[in-house]
């Protein structure tokens, strides 16, 4: 018997409900992989991202790397699986609500933009023929409903 709970979204959480998660995620996205990097832009303490790195890492959100800094043991460098890279649409979506709801007075910290022609992008819901929806069109339905 599966004891999984039958909500993604509840399943999802059980990895990534907890601040930490997200704010590790945030610093691989910017290219922080090592723990010191990761430990030192987060200010965490080293247990909690430890423990925050091993359920990532056995969640399949990251894979580990090994190096070894000339003079040092070897140590472990923490990098995004494909689960891991598709989480950029769930953080972006999380910061557009920020910047929007939450908003600064100097401003949002980051943008986000096109690769090749830097121009702004935002979060939202696409069809099956790739056009956008506004959010107020979008239902949730019951899975018994989703199948027929």
């Amino acid at each position: 018997m599966n004891d999984d709970p039958a909500c993604s979204i509840e399943r999802s959480l059980q990895i990534l409900g907890e601040r930490w998660s997200f704010l590790v995620l945030r610093e691989i996205f910017a290219g922080k992989h090592k723990f010191a990097e990761i430990q030192s832009a987060l200010g965490i303490a080293t247990n909690l991202l430890s423990a925050r790195l091993k359920l990532l890492v056995e969640s399949g959100v990251l894979c580990t790397q090994t190096y070894r800094e000339p003079g040092s043991r070897p140590r472990q460098s923490y990098h995004l699986t494909e689960a891991g890279r598709d989480l950029r649409v769930v953080l972006s979506a999380l910061q557009q609500w920020g910047d929007l709801h939450r908003p600064r007075p100097s401003g949002p910290s980051a943008l986000r933009r096109t690769r090749s022609t830097g121009r702004p992008v935002h979060v939202g819901f696409l069809d099956d023929d790739g056009h956008e929806v506004p959010v107020t069109e979008v239902v949730t339905v019951t899975d018994t409903v989703a199948r027929t």
